[in-house]
């Protein structure tokens, strides 16, 4: 079973998302929260694998939960909700260890899938949507980050960075390795020595990197690498 847990501010909402995924046979719902502040201590006690986290709440955000739950130990996966396709808090749940957001207006059974999805450590964003996120969501921070990013990819060994650059991409293990002439398992190690190395937590922000080190500062339209 997959342990959910649900956080939003609108009980309608929780309402909602709860009848809706707790039709799923293979889904828990294991506690609903309607701040941030209640979220350290639901996780405590409920162990949820997965948090559907909404960015705006009264009291303490979605942003403010997800960074604080990813920096701790063996924290639950965060996916975010929105109501934004660019959203700058959106970018940031991501960078601070999201898996990945999705609008709340999503049909169920996309919504039922990504939950199970991200439980099996499978990301939710693809690399357009990315893309498009970092454009639509520039700021004078860009060249910073650009080099910065490209300071810790040069902390990887050329194959860890072709692995990175593929991850980049939006490919999936079994991709990556026919590419690359590997195992799932050899991409799997590559991974997780990546994150290690550059002090990760998930795909998500391996993608975030790659394209933060390739980003001009310019606008683009999502369809471009």
């Amino acid at each position: 079973m997959i342990r959910l847990l649900i956080v939003d501010d609108d009980a309608l909402v929780r309402a909602g998302l709860s009848m809706i995924l707790s039709g799923a046979e293979d889904i828990e719902i294991v506690g609903e929260a309607g701040d941030g502040s209640e979220v350290p201590k639901l996780v405590a006690a409920h162990r949820p694998d997965v948090v559907l986290m909404d960015i705006r709440m009264p009291t303490v955000d979605g942003l403010t939960a997800t960074e604080a739950l990813r920096a701790g130990a063996s924290p639950p996966e965060v996916i975010v909700l929105t109501t934004f396709h660019a959203d700058a808090q959106v970018l940031r749940a991501l960078r601070a260890g999201a898996a990945g957001f999705l609008l709340k207006d999503i049909p169920p059974r996309d919504l039922v899938e990504a939950v199970r999805r991200v439980a099996a450590g499978e990301p939710i964003l693809s690399p357009q949507v990315t893309r498009q996120l970092i454009a639509h969501v520039a700021d004078g921070a860009a060249a910073d980050r650009r080099a910065r990013a490209r300071a810790l990819l040069d902390r990887l060994s050329e194959r860890e960075r072709e692995v990175a650059m593929a991850v980049g991409q939006g490919k999936s293990n079994a991709e990556i390795g026919r590419e690359l002439y590997m195992s799932v398992a050899t991409v799997k190690a590559h991974v997780s020595r990546i994150l290690t190395k550059l002090g990760l937590n998930n795909r998500v922000q391996i993608a975030l990197l790659v394209y933060d080190s390739v980003y001009d500062g310019g606008v683009h339209d999502g369809t471009e690498g």
